[in-house]
């Protein structure tokens, strides 16, 4: 099953979306602030506002996600 079908793989394409491109702008600002108007580089700026404004609800959301997918393996 792809990640579109699968709502909790989607929550965790997502979630790891925002954490990467917050961690990208993070390292390399000059990238993703310039690009921002493109509309597939945008996503990636968009996403890292995201998660520097809502940094305690993403990680709250990394942590159940984490908690989810470590209690459904057992």
């Amino acid at each position: 099953m792809t990640a579109l079908f699968n709502f909790q793989s989607l929550l965790m394409v997502i979630l790891l979306t925002i954490c990467t491109s917050t961690y990208a702008h993070y390292v390399f600002p000059g990238i993703i602030d310039r690009n921002k108007e493109n509309y597939v580089v945008g996503v990636f700026w968009k996403c890292a506002r995201v998660g520097e404004r809502l940094s305690p609800y993403v990680s709250l959301a990394c942590l159940i996600m984490a908690g989810s997918v470590f209690m459904g393996q057992w």
